[in-house]
């Protein structure tokens, strides 16, 4: 089973998530970084994610839904209502996500992330 790599988008661009999530074992990357600039487009984001072999995980719903229509061979989109989470949530949920869900599951899919919260203990 080849574990997901995961993007965290520019609205989740948490520093200490990404450390945390590494620190865990996984690979996560975040906007900016050497392929991804601070000011990227939604669409640049998702095609530069994709183009990495990265689900990417976001809180810009409305928009990632739509270009879920448009870019329909993304690596993966993960949604989230921003409001709704703690950090400590966030970390506990990704990595759960991350460590039970396969890469090749991705392809073309967009799941919310609460699929995986109601999991925690």
């Amino acid at each position: 089973m080849s574990l997901p790599k995961l993007h965290l988008d520019a609205d989740t661009s948490i520093r200490a998530l990404q450390q945390a999530l590494v620190a865990r074992g996984h690979d996560v990357t975040r906007t900016p970084n050497p392929w991804m600039p601070h000011d990227a487009s939604d669409r640049s984001q998702l095609l530069g994610a994709s183009a990495q072999g990265r689900v990417i995980f976001t809180f810009n719903v409305r928009d990632f839904l739509a270009l879920a229509q448009v870019y329909q061979q993304h690596a993966g989109i993960v949604l989230a209502a921003q409001q709704s989470w703690s950090i400590s949530d966030l970390i506990a949920t990704l990595d759960r996500l991350l460590s039970e869900t396969n890469a090749t599951d991705w392809i073309g899919q967009v799941r919310w992330l609460n699929q995986w919260r109601d999991k925690l203990p």
